[in-house]
């Protein structure tokens, strides 16, 4: 069992590891961005679902952070998370009622929540669980700035949606209309530049004439919401977004690396790790012990991380404890009982696989294990 004091060589695998100086370098990065900018960083905690994790970015300015179901919420708010908000539609009562006692809960010790709506049927039951609870909520509205997914539509400036949604939230007791979700993320891994650049261009300006109608209609805009570790910059730029909800930054997946880099942007490090042992040499590859149940496959193929620097290698997931390792340009495989890093395709749904993270100091080398933190909300996905 791995312990705290322990070496990194001897954390046992397959095991989740993050990167404490790397993480913690990322952590900081963000907020002065944020400070720099004159915007407010609510990062999604739906990436690490720790309430530990979330607490070390309220420490470093954050004023908040989002998740996306009703059980992230309640776990964040159990490991001491006070101002959540849910980034996403709910419309089942009883889920609704699970979200009215929440807000209760969070009003009760000075916190808040917050959740988005995109029809008039999930703006009644929001506010028919709330009366029955005595509890306030803030709202917001959503609308589709090019995701495609979720949010009131606003095709060619028409807004007429959305302002009918606000005026719901507005005159429902106990609803406080706190503003517009405007989240495009399609635009998140588009790879070059100069092509996310004008993705945001495009759904800035859906978000601008959407708060311009409202407030033409005598409807007050408090905030406009949104971004991710892709955008964040363009969105902040753009003088309509007053809130930032990027999560991945603080661990850089593979699927995020793999995107052109903006110099003007901050750099992020990888620091979040699956480490795997090769249990197995073949005349042609070796073999891990880390397979789909280590590490999601959505978004590709973890890459390898060589912190020595002999291996170049391509990994190939074999099933779901195992994972292939082809050797790159002449490279040499590993042996037996060697320790591999592997950067994960999509750090959100890996977290979900792992019960908590061994987090490290001092590097995946030399390093020693620092502490144990849990994975809070770990298959909250109601």
């Amino acid at each position: 069992m791995t312990r705290p004091g322990d070496p990194v060589a001897a954390v046992d695998t397959p095991a989740l590891v993050l990167d404490l100086d790397a993480m913690e370098r990322n952590l900081e990065r963000m907020a002065a961005f944020a400070r720099s900018a004159g915007v407010r960083l609510r990062p999604h905690a739906k990436m690490h679902k720790s309430a530990e994790l979330a607490r070390l970015q309220l420490a470093a300015g954050a004023v908040g952070v989002c998740v996306q179901k009703p059980s992230e919420a309640e776990r964040l708010a159990e490991g001491g998370v006070d101002d959540l908000y849910l980034s996403n539609e709910v419309v089942s009562p009883e889920k609704l009622e699970r979200v009215a006692a929440l807000a209760g809960a969070l009003a009760a010790r000075g916190g808040r929540l917050a959740l988005a709506v995109d029809s008039p049927l999930g703006v009644a039951r929001l506010a028919a669980a709330v009366a029955a609870r005595r509890a306030e909520l803030d709202v917001l509205v959503e609308i589709d700035v090019g995701q495609g997914r979720c949010g009131v539509p606003v095709p060619e400036g028409d807004a007429s949606a959305a302002i009918a949604l606000a005026r719901a939230v507005a005159r429902s007791p106990g609803l406080r209309f706190a503003g517009l979700q405007a989240y495009h993320g399609n635009a998140q891994h588009v790879r070059s530049v100069e092509a996310r650049r004008a993705a945001v261009a495009a759904s800035a300006e859906r978000a601008r004439a959407a708060r311009q109608a409202l407030e033409q209609a005598g409807i007050p805009v408090p905030l406009v919401t949104g971004a991710g570790t892709g955008t964040f910059a363009y969105e902040a730029a753009s003088g309509v977004y007053g809130e930032l909800q990027p999560g991945s930054y603080l661990f850089m997946d593979r699927d995020y690396a793999d995107n052109e880099r903006d110099p003007a942007v901050p750099r992020f490090e990888h620091a979040l790790f699956v480490k795997a042992e090769v249990m197995s040499v073949g005349p042609r590859y070796a073999v891990v012990d880390a397979g789909h149940k280590s590490h999601a496959v959505d978004s590709g193929a973890p890459r390898v991380h060589d912190p020595s620097g002999r291996f170049d290698l391509r990994f190939e997931t074999a099933g779901d404890e195992h994972g292939l390792l082809w050797p790159v340009g002449g490279s040499p495989l590993p042996a037996l009982g060697d320790a591999v890093w592997l950067v994960p395709g999509h750090c959100d749904p890996t977290v979900n696989l792992h019960d908590g993270y061994v987090a490290v100091r001092g590097g995946l080398v030399e390093g020693r294990v620092d502490r144990l933190i849990r994975v809070d909300a770990r298959g909250a996905i109601t």
